[in-house]
C-alpha cells in the first residue's frame, strides 16, 4: 500500500462529524471499529475509552484541514506536526497480498499495529497519511467543502487543483444552488429595468403634458 493512500484514514475520521448540521456518526465502539476498515487487528482492540480519544483526534485532524482550507499552510504543517510527534509511527517492509507474475512478493512500505491502544494506532496512520500527502502534492490540497452547510474533508487529487467539493452529490447542489441564484438576480434586475423605464415614459408623458 501506498503510504499516502494512508491519508484517507484522516478523512474518514474528520467526516465522522458535520459540525454545522450538528451530526456526529461517531457514538459507539462499533463506530470506532468501522472507521479501520476490514480484518485490522487494532480494530479488535477499540473499546470504550476509545470514542473520547478518537474525537479528541478527530478535532485536531479538522483543524489540520482548517488551516490549509484557510491558507495558512504552515499552520497546517505546524498542527500535523504536533500529531506525528504525539503518534509516532512503526513502518515496515512488506510483502502480503502482493505477488509478481513470478509469485515473489511486491515488496512495499506498511504501517505496523500500534502497541499501545486503538486511538494512538489510527491517529498514527492518519497523521503520517496526510503528511504524506501535504508533502507529494502541496498542503493546498487539502480543502473543505464549499458546499454549505456541508463542509466535509478531502484531498483534492484533480490534475489542475480545481476541487472544491467533497462529492459529486454536493457539487451537484451547488452548482444548482448558484444557478438558482442567477436566475433570481437576473429576474431582478429585468424587473428593475422595467419599472425604470416605466418611470421614464410617465416622466416623459408629463413633461409633454
Amino acid at each position: 500500500m501506498e503510504l499516502a493512500s494512508y491519508s484517507d484514514y484522516a478523512v474518514r475520521l474528520v467526516n465522522t462529524e458535520e459540525p454545522a448540521r450538528g451530526k456526529d456518526s461517531l457514538t459507539s465502539v462499533e463506530a470506532v471499529r468501522a472507521l479501520f476498515g476490514e480484518a485490522s487487528q487494532m480494530a479488535r482492540r477499540a473499546t470504550d475509552a476509545d470514542l473520547t480519544r478518537f474525537r479528541g483526534v478527530r478535532g485536531r485532524l479538522r483543524s489540520v484541514f482548517e488551516a490549509a482550507d484557510g491558507g495558512d499552510h504552515t499552520l497546517a504543517v505546524d498542527l500535523l506536526n504536533s500529531l506525528l510527534l504525539e503518534f509516532p509511527v512503526s513502518p515496515q517492509i512488506s510483502g502480503h497480498d502482493y505477488l509478481d507474475e513470478d509469485g515473489r512478493p511486491r515488496w512495499h512500505m506498511h504501517l505496523a499495529d500500534h502497541p499501545s491502544n486503538a486511538t494512538a494506532g489510527y491517529a498514527a496512520i492518519a497523521a503520517m497519511g496526510l503528511a504524506f500527502h501535504l508533502t507529494e502534492h502541496g498542503a493546498d490540497r487539502l480543502g473543505l467543502c464549499q458546499a454549505g452547510p456541508c463542509r466535509n474533508a478531502y484531498l483534492d487529487t484533480s490534475t489542475n487543483r480545481s476541487r472544491r467539493y467533497c462529492s459529486d452529490r454536493c457539487a451537484t447542489r451547488a452548482n444548482v444552488a448558484a444557478y438558482r441564484a442567477r436566475k433570481r438576480l437576473e429576474a431582478e434586475t429585468s424587473g428593475s429595468s422595467g419599472r425604470t423605464e416605466d418611470s421614464a415614459h410617465e416622466t416623459r408623458a408629463a413633461a409633454d403634458r
